[in-house]
């Protein structure tokens, strides 16, 4: 029975020191995971710090580039204002002209479509009476001749009564 015993620490410890080395095992492997996972991480950091800085770089040189041009187009700015028109006080005196005329035919044009709006109404309301006028003229005919009709119906009556009075 002791040797039973013994037989099973033995087993039970080979089987502890088994999975102890088997455990050993895989905590080198997660180590060796870890270390290559951080290792790769650290490598991506540098390369997106290289790319940060080339870019950094380059807006730098653009920057240099923008505050040369910035200076050259003041400097020809410079110059295109120092060159003097000879032409340019008549110029001014005539454009000057121009806005006194523009001024004037403003109101101008104002009292002219004014006038022709009334113009308008004018004329229509002169061709309304008209168009009335003829209409009276038409009736006042139509009314002459049923008059003209009815007293020579009536003169025809009387004339009829006359001779009925001058035979009985």
């Amino acid at each position: 029975m002791q040797t039973q015993k013994t037989l099973e620490n033995q087993q039970s410890m080979g089987q502890i020191s088994g999975s102890l080395s088997f455990n050993s095992a895989l905590a080198k492997e997660d180590e060796e995971m870890s270390n290559s996972a951080l290792s790769t991480f650290k490598a991506k950091e540098e390369e997106i710090e290289k790319r940060k800085m080339e870019v950094k770089e380059r807006v730098q040189a653009q920057l240099g580039r923008i505050e040369q041009e910035t200076r050259r187009l003041a400097t020809i700015r410079e110059e295109l204002e120092s060159l003097s028109d000879p032409m340019k006080k008549e110029v001014s005196v005539v454009r000057k002209k121009i806005d006194a005329v523009n001024k004037e035919l403003k109101p101008l044009g104002q009292t002219c479509q004014k006038r022709e709006r009334e113009y308008k109404e004018a004329l229509e309301a002169f061709n309304e009476k008209n168009k009335e006028k003829v209409q009276m003229i038409t009736r006042l005919m139509e009314l002459v001749s049923e008059s003209e009709r009815l007293r020579l119906k009536k003169l025809e009556e009387l004339s009829k009564n006359i001779e009925t009075i001058h035979i009985a």
